[in-house]
């Protein structure tokens, strides 16, 4: 089982009443995952009915700026 599919499962399994989309949005969240990564395990892992296909490229977007944000250079 690869790392992003363990912390979904994780993640699903601890949180029952999310959706899908959530969990998987909580599994990448701040981990470095590349954008290959990202779109496949979306296909795989996330339920079709929770998004609209026609928002699909800004939501795998979105996922890719959580696993991987700007640091703020501020300290």
């Amino acid at each position: 089982m690869k790392s992003l599919e363990r912390r979904f499962n994780n993640i699903a399994e601890k949180n029952p009443y999310w959706g899908s989309y959530v969990s998987f949005a909580e599994a990448v969240k701040e981990q470095g995952f590349g954008r290959q990564t990202i779109r496949r395990w979306f296909q795989k892992l996330v339920e079709k009915d929770d998004y609209a296909r026609n928002e699909k490229k800004e939501l795998l977007t979105h996922l890719e700026e959580l696993a991987n944000p700007i640091e703020d250079n501020k300290k």
